[in-house]
């Protein structure tokens, strides 16, 4: 599987090809197109098999209810991918490990990869963020896609992060929600509100932008239809 990240980091898109015999899996509505070589299923789980509960528990977690399939022939074939929002894409290959992805963030991976429910608890829904993020386990690549830019911050002992620009985490990290400064003051008229605070040793991944702060800010000027 050769995967070639396009036009970043501003309006990224992901071109895929796959080998004979090889599978991707993505997010609903993801594919930009595709060739006709390839052929595509749609399930509410894995390719060879759906679950509505566990469609059910992505939605949950901010995704949508199916995934789509995309299996190459004996010529192999291409798919181009694109997330909602304009920003960046990252490639990261699990090598038997897991990782934990924000709602909105996962965009495909690789047939090995398995794409689960995870509860974050009540931490994460008093932080105003989402309380069920995906988790990602097993072995082979992964597109996941973030708003505005992407990048790695590497955490070697403790690393406070916004929760509204937290892309993805490895699962070797701790994190609890707290205020962001010495007082409740503060937190809530210094604009940053509850952040994570991460200890251990990991790489969160973050975005520059937070998609929950533009939608407040853009949304009283849009006009009714």
């Amino acid at each position: 599987m050769d995967i070639e990240l396009l036009s970043r980091p501003g309006n990224a898109a992901a071109r895929v090809y796959l080998s004979p015999g090889e599978h991707l899996t993505t997010e609903s509505g993801a594919m930009i197109a595709m060739s006709d070589a390839l052929t595509l299923t749609t399930t509410t789980h894995k390719r060879e098999s759906g679950s509505v509960m566990a469609g059910l528990k992505r939605m949950l977690a901010g995704e949508s209810l199916f995934l789509n399939h995309f299996s190459a022939g004996a010529t192999g074939g291409e798919v181009f991918l694109a997330a909602t929002l304009a920003g960046d894409m990252l490639r990261y290959d699990l090598r038997g490990e897991n990782l934990v992805v924000q709602a909105g963030s996962f965009v495909a991976c690789e047939s090995g990869v398995n794409v689960s429910f995870g509860w974050q608890g009540f931490k994460s829904f008093l932080s105003g963020e989402k309380a069920f993020w995906l988790h990602l386990s097993g072995t082979g690549p992964v597109i996941l896609s973030s708003f505005g830019a992407i990048y790695p911050v590497e955490v070697d002992g403790e690393y406070i992060v916004d929760t509204g620009h937290i892309v993805a985490f490895q699962e070797t990290l701790n994190f609890k929600i707290t205020k962001a400064g010495g007082s409740w003051a503060t937190a809530i008229f210094g604009g940053e509100g509850l952040v994570c605070r991460f200890s251990g040793r990991g790489t969160v991944w973050c975005q520059s932008h937070n998609a929950r702060g533009f939608g407040l800010e853009v949304g009283p000027n849009l006009k009714p239809r």
